[in-house]
């Protein structure tokens, strides 16, 4: 389910997790990618989250192979500065083929010509935020699966 659907689906959870993701600006997490041997591999990525979409340009490298053959993945923050809170999502990337849209979003966030990246759309399956109210207190999670 792309992140319009979801974030129509579920408001005011997807501006939580979008909060977190993009609480130092630029969206920032850790893509998680199902290597070969079927372990997980974690890599550090910057996703663009659009009002109708859920994005990240992929250069060559370990993760994007692993993408392309096994598009599963989860996504999580980065750690919260202020807080103990967290947000996590999971589902499938699919590369994106129109070529007008990867221009359109290569153009907005300025991503570099001439570089051999490939766009994927994060599809959402499952949503989650973890809220902690103290140090003592049991964590809080709000999750939400797609139908």
């Amino acid at each position: 389910m792309s992140w319009g659907v979801f974030a129509r689906a579920a408001p005011r959870l997807s501006a939580q997790v979008r909060e977190l993701f993009e609480q130092y600006g630029q969206a920032f997490g850790y893509l998680a990618t199902v290597r070969p041997d079927g372990g997980p591999r974690v890599h550090p990525v910057a996703p663009v989250i659009t009002e109708g979409g859920l994005y990240c340009f992929v250069l060559p490298s370990p993760k994007r192979r692993d993408l392309e053959r096994d598009g599963r993945y989860a996504l999580h923050a980065y750690p919260a500065e202020h807080s103990d809170d967290e947000a996590y999502l999971a589902g499938h990337a699919v590369p994106v083929t129109s070529a007008a849209q990867r221009e359109r979003l290569a153009r907005r966030h300025r991503a570099a010509p001439g570089v051999d990246w490939r766009l994927f759309e994060l599809r959402i399956e499952v949503a989650m935020v973890t809220q902690r109210f103290g140090p003592l207190a049991p964590a809080e999670h709000h999750i939400w699966r797609a139908a």
